[in-house]
């Protein structure tokens, strides 16, 4: 079954748009001399700047999840990214909701930004965060399959199989035991499949919603998510201690700037080429884990990270 008419549209004049109102001709995976970067490679480098700011955002959400009730952590964390993300979109004379909101691809992506956010920030309240960001790191499967068979991208074999030896440095790192399968694990990988959807459905959105609009959009739903959490929260809620607001404030700010190279990644070349690079997210996360939280990656855990590395460089070299 082909893909709704909607997706197809997003998915051809994606090619040709820049938020910044630049064309590449409608040519994101070539090069046209002159120095000028690629789409693909672009897109990389957005990719690795948001998955280095995420991974600090993950740290400082998690430093405080001890302290605070997830809930309420994510509230002031959603509140924070929501304010910065309207303060730079009205700055730049966009007006704050763009009318496509209602089509069926920005529902879709706000519904799984809402899955995505919810799990995930249960997953780094309960679980070690190498475990958690491990995890992470089976998105871009998810990412690339769905480019495949909705937006008809086309992943050759050779991609396909840099995609299988970056799962098989995960699982390197996970070493599936039955202790990699409890609970707050699958909090983890439900977070995972919402960010995955959600990705694939920002690069299927309308190219005439910018990604400040996109990001006023998608931080407001970590203001949802905190607002669902809050009734199960173990603890009540309390006033957070300086530290923890300043840890809270900075982890919306992070968070914020992340989303928006995210949006711009998603949306420089072809999604196949550009998920593999979310496993840079883990190598920067396995270092906090090792000297904020005491967690010691061992040879395993190097060698896995080593694959996942090695898996999505050769994906964009193979794709130029």
């Amino acid at each position: 079954m082909p893909p709704p008419r909607c997706w197809q549209s997003s998915a051809v004049t994606d090619r040709g748009h820049s938020d910044g109102g630049h064309s590449d001709g409608g040519h994101s995976d070539r090069g046209h001399g002159g120095g000028a970067l690629s789409g693909n490679t672009l897109g990389a480098l957005f990719m690795c700047a948001s998955m280095f700011l995420f991974a600090v955002e993950d740290a400082l959400f998690k430093s405080v999840a001890p302290a605070l009730p997830p809930g309420e952590a994510t509230l002031i964390f959603g509140i924070t990214a929501t304010a910065l993300y309207i303060v730079v979109t009205l700055r730049a004379r966009e007006p704050l909701l763009h009318p496509a909101i209602l089509r069926p691809t920005l529902i879709a992506r706000t519904s799984f930004e809402i899955v995505g956010r919810l799990f995930f920030a249960l997953a780094l309240a309960y679980t070690p965060l190498s475990v958690t960001s491990s995890i992470l790191q089976a998105a871009p499967l998810v990412v690339t399959a769905g480019a495949a068979l909705l937006l008809k991208e086309r992943v050759g074999p050779a991609r396909w199989t840099a995609m299988a030896v970056g799962f098989v440095g995960v699982l390197l790192i996970l070493r599936p035991t039955p202790e990699a399968f409890r609970i707050d694990a699958l909090l983890a990988v439900a977070g995972m499949v919402g960010f995955a959807m959600r990705d694939l459905f920002t690069r299927a959105s309308p190219p005439a919603v910018s990604a400040n609009q996109l990001g006023v959009i998608g931080c407001s739903v970590i203001i949802v998510a905190g607002l669902v959490m809050l009734p199960f929260d173990p603890d009540p809620l309390r006033v957070p201690r300086a530290g923890e607001l300043v840890r809270l404030v900075l982890t919306g700010l992070v968070g914020a700037t992340g989303y928006f190279a995210l949006t711009k990644a998603m949306r420089a070349g072809d999604v196949s080429v550009i998920a593999p690079f979310r496993y840079s997210r883990l190598l920067v996360a396995l270092g906090f884990a090792f000297v904020f939280f005491g967690e010691r990656p061992d040879l395993w855990t190097l060698a896995g990270g080593l694959l996942i590395v090695t898996s999505g460089i050769y994906t964009l070299i193979r794709s130029r």
